[in-house]
């Protein structure tokens, strides 16, 4: 029996997954990243779990999931934006000495794009185009059950993409951080209320999931703003690659499909009416275990080249 892993290495955690030939998931291992870690820290944590893996398997090949731009044809990482100490560094070759396997480096987005493409929400579509409304948002485009890789980097950075000539980036105004700074500058100008009361708590996103259920005003205006955003944003991706399906994905889920429902509604109003009708919208199915689910699907894959 072969055995290939899978390792998501993100700004706040650290997954890894074990499947064999078959594809099934036998193990799954999961590490919090504390605030204030570096790179050499999350090395270390990876290096002791694999050091217990190869007690029991012998891997035949691996893929890892990169919270930052990569050069997946060299294996090598390009920035963290929120971890110190992964500018060029060469994690393939830091692999492969640790587990005597062939080592392929990737974005955590496309990988969560290709696996929901080929076991999630986009099995049955030829072009699926994956957004991940997080920290920040990232982006995956698949085609015909491959990634698309442009020139280097090559990753869809649709979080990145500017909305104005002033540099607005979509992550600036639309992914969870925005959300919450947006919460925040409400609660400065009404520090006495229920939503500041939550914000201090720790449920500033939560409250305002409750608050959209119960009509909020302020709710509602806040996820209009957000969805429009995002709509506006996808309407680029609609322009250029056509997907046949959009997957949407986030941290908080019911954020997420109430963002969805809006934009389902403000995409026409961004998209020429030639390219009509538009893709469908689906809600993604395998959440946090996406991106160690590609890195499986590529490390069997490529074990077979």
């Amino acid at each position: 029996m072969k055995y290939f892993l899978g390792i998501e290495i993100g700004s706040g955690k650290i997954h890894l997954a074990v499947a064999d030939e078959t594809q099934t998931i036998t193990e799954h291992i999961r590490r919090d990243v504390v605030p204030g870690n570096t790179a050499e820290d999350l090395r270390t944590q990876i290096e002791e779990v694999i050091d217990d893996l190869q007690t029991r398997y012998r891997f035949s090949s691996m893929c890892v999931g990169f919270g930052g731009p990569v050069d997946w044809r060299q294996g090598k990482t390009i920035q963290s934006y929120r971890i110190e100490g992964w500018k060029n560094f060469d994690l393939s070759d830091w692999l492969e000495d640790r587990l005597h396997c062939p080592s392929w480096v990737e974005n955590d987005a496309n990988l969560a794009a290709l696996a929901e493409a080929i076991q999630g929400a986009g099995k049955n579509y030829a072009t699926v185009f994956y957004l991940k409304i997080g920290h920040g948002i990232g982006g995956g485009l698949i085609q015909k059950g491959q990634i698309y890789h442009g020139a280097r980097p090559g990753e869809s950075e649709i979080g990145k993409i500017r909305l104005d000539r002033s540099g607005t980036t979509l992550e600036s105004v639309a992914s969870v951080r925005a959300i919450i700074q947006r919460i925040e500058e409400e609660v400065a100008k009404q520090p006495d209320g229920p939503l500041a009361q939550a914000v201090a708590a720790g449920q500033g996103v939560s409250y305002l999931i409750q608050a959209l259920a119960n009509g909020d005003s302020l709710a509602e205006q806040l996820l209009n703003e957000t969805a429009d955003q995002l709509a506006f944003a996808l309407s680029h991706v609609v322009h250029l690659f056509h997907p046949d399906l959009i997957v949407l994905s986030g941290g908080v889920p019911e954020l997420t499909e109430k963002l969805s429902q809006v934009i389902d509604q403000k995409l026409s109003t961004y998209v020429m009416e030639a390219f009509l009708p538009l893709p469908k919208i689906a809600l993604a199915q395998l959440q946090d275990e996406a991106v160690v689910r590609g890195a499986l699907l590529v490390a069997r894959q490529n074990s077979y080249l």
